[in-house]
C-alpha cells in the first residue's frame, strides 16, 4: 500500500468488474421519498423531517396510556434507530447472546419475520452489539452488528449475501464497542471503522457494493490520534462540492474528505483535539446540508464547514459549546445543538450565530439524537422522557413526555407516527386517527 501520510491505496477484495457495476448503480438510483424513513436520520440525512401532523404529547407510565397506539415488548436495550419504508419497520435487536433484525407490522405492531444475523452479543459499557442502524433502499435492507457482521435481506427475509468485517479486516478495538451505522447513497454501503484504543491495525473506510457484498475500495485513514482519541461511533456525511459529492468523517483529531468513487483522501482539517487529550473519542456525526458539513468533536470545538468545487473547505465558524453524542440537526438555514446535559442551543447555520441558546429541557443524560419535524424539536433522554420545543426563534417548551425504559435511540417517523424505542419496548405514538 502507499502512503503519503494522509491516503492509503485500495484494500483487498476490489475488482473493476465489481467497481464497474457500482458506478454504474450509482447513476441510476432513485432518491428516496419523504413518506420514508430509511436510516437512522431520515431521507436527507440531517435530523429533518417534511412530515406533519406529528404528536406532542404522550405519555405510559405502566398503567395508563396516552397517544399510544401499540407497544411491542423487546428483550434489550439498543441504541439502534428504528427504520420504516411503508408499512414495514425494521429493528436492530439484541436477544441474549445474539442478535436478530426483525420485520415489523407497522400498523399492528407485529413482528412478522425475526432472522438471526449472528451471536456473539456482549454489553460493553452503555451499550450492545445492536447499536448500528439498518438501512434500507425501499426493496431491501442491510443490517450491520457490532461484531461487524454485515448481511443483505429482501423484505421477505430471505438473506441475499453476508460479510464478516472482522474476519476479512481484523477485529474491531474500540473501548466502547462498535456503534456506526452503514451509509447508503447509489446502491453503494460505506462503512467507517475508526478505531485505535484496543487495536494497532488502522482506521479505514469501506465501500460495499450493495448488490453483491463486495468490497468496492478500502481507504486507510491514519491520524495521530493517541489512546481512545482514535475511536469514533460516527456515520459519515454525504455533502455537495460543487457538481460533486464528498463523503465526510470525523474522529482521531481530523475531520476528512473522501472521493465516493475511490475512496481517495481530497483533504483533512486538523484542530479537533487543540489540547491533544487522549481520551478525544467521537461520538455525534457529521450533519450536512447542501455544501454545508457541521462537524462534532468531543464538545470543543465543533466546526462548520463549506465545500467548494475543490481545495480545502473553507472554515465558516467553530464553537467551544459543540455535542458530545447527540448528533444535531440542520436545514442548512437552522442548526440544533443538543448537549448531554440537556441544554439545546438554536443557531442560524450560516453563522454560527445563536437565535437561542442553552435552554434546559428536561433533567436527564442524553444520548439519542435530535428530530425536527411538524414546527417542533424533539429530544429524548436516556430515562426515555421526550421533551417537545416549538421550532422557532422563542424557545417554548411545549410538552415533556414520560415513557417505560431506558433509551438511548433515535426517534424513527413515519406519516402521522412517531416510533420511540426503549429498552423495554417499541412505542408507536399518534394523535387519535394518527
Amino acid at each position: 500500500m502507499k502512503h503519503n501520510g494522509r491516503e492509503s491505496a485500495a484494500g483487498s477484495r476490489c475488482t473493476p468488474i465489481v467497481l464497474g457495476a457500482a458506478l454504474s448503480a450509482l447513476a441510476a438510483t432513485a432518491a428516496f421519498g419523504t413518506s420514508e424513513w430509511p436510516n437512522w436520520r431520515g431521507p436527507d440525512r440531517n435530523g429533518y423531517s417534511a412530515h406533519t401532523g406529528l404528536p406532542t404529547e404522550w405519555s405510559h407510565d405502566g398503567e395508563t396510556e396516552r397517544n399510544v397506539v401499540w407497544k411491542l415488548p423487546l428483550p434489550d436495550r439498543s441504541g439502534s434507530t428504528p427504520i420504516v419504508v411503508g408499512k414495514r419497520l425494521f429493528l436492530n435487536v439484541a436477544e441474549g447472546d445474539d442478535l436478530f433484525l426483525w420485520l415489523v407490522d407497522a400498523d399492528s405492531g407485529e413482528v412478522v419475520w425475526r432472522r438471526k444475523v449472528a451471536g456473539g452479543n456482549r454489553f460493553q459499557r452503555k451499550h450492545n452489539m445492536s447499536s448500528p442502524s439498518p438501512v434500507t433502499d425501499g426493496e431491501r435492507v442491510w443490517v450491520l452488528t457490532g461484531t461487524g457482521v454485515l448481511q443483505a435481506y429482501d423484505f421477505e427475509g430471505n438473506q441475499l449475501w453476508a460479510r464478516e468485517l472482522e474476519q476479512d479486516y481484523g477485529a474491531f478495538g474500540l473501548n466502547h464497542g462498535y456503534g456506526s451505522s452503514a451509509l447508503l447513497w447509489r446502491n453503494v454501503l460505506f462503512v467507517p471503522v475508526l478505531h485505535g484504543m484496543k487495536t494497532d491495525d488502522p482506521s479505514y473506510l469501506l465501500a460495499i457494493d450493495a448488490d453483491s457484498g463486495e468490497t468496492i475500495w478500502r481507504q486507510e485513514r491514519p491520524t495521530d490520534a493517541r489512546t481512545e482519541s482514535p475511536d469514533a461511533y460516527i456515520t459519515p456525511a454525504l455533502v455537495e462540492s460543487g457538481d460533486g459529492h464528498v463523503l465526510v468523517l470525523n474522529g482521531g483529531d481530523v475531520a476528512t474528505g473522501h472521493d465516493p468513487g475511490s475512496g481517495r483522501e481530497l483533504w483533512r482539517v486538523e484542530g479537533f483535539n487543540p489540547r491533544d487529550s487522549p481520551m478525544y473519542r467521537v461520538v455525534a456525526s457529521p450533519v450536512a446540508s447542501g455544501d454545508l458539513v457541521f462537524v462534532p468533536t468531543r464538545v470543543s470545538p465543533m466546526k462548520a464547514l463549506r465545500l467548494g468545487g475543490g481545495g480545502d473547505p473553507e472554515i465558516l465558524w467553530e464553537t467551544d459549546r459543540g455535542p458530545d453524542v447527540p448528533t444535531p440537526a440542520t436545514d442548512g438555514e437552522t442548526l440544533y445543538l443538543l448537549r448531554d446535559n440537556g441544554l439545546l442551543s438554536r443557531l442560524d447555520a450560516a453563522t454560527g450565530e445563536p437565535v437561542w441558546e442553552n435552554q434546559r429541557l428536561a433533567p436527564g443524560t442524553y444520548s439519542a439524537s435530535l428530530l425536527v419535524a411538524d414546527g417542533k424539536v424533539y429530544a429524548t433522554n436516556e430515562d426515555g422522557v421526550t421533551t417537545v420545543v416549538r421550532d422557532g426563534p422563542e424557545f417554548e417548551i411545549l410538552a415533556t413526555n414520560e415513557v417505560q425504559g431506558f433509551t438511548l435511540s433515535s426517534l424513527g417517523v413515519a406519516p402521522g407516527r412517531l416510533y420511540l424505542r426503549t429498552a423495554s419496548f417499541l412505542y408507536c405514538i399518534a394523535e387519535p386517527g394518527g
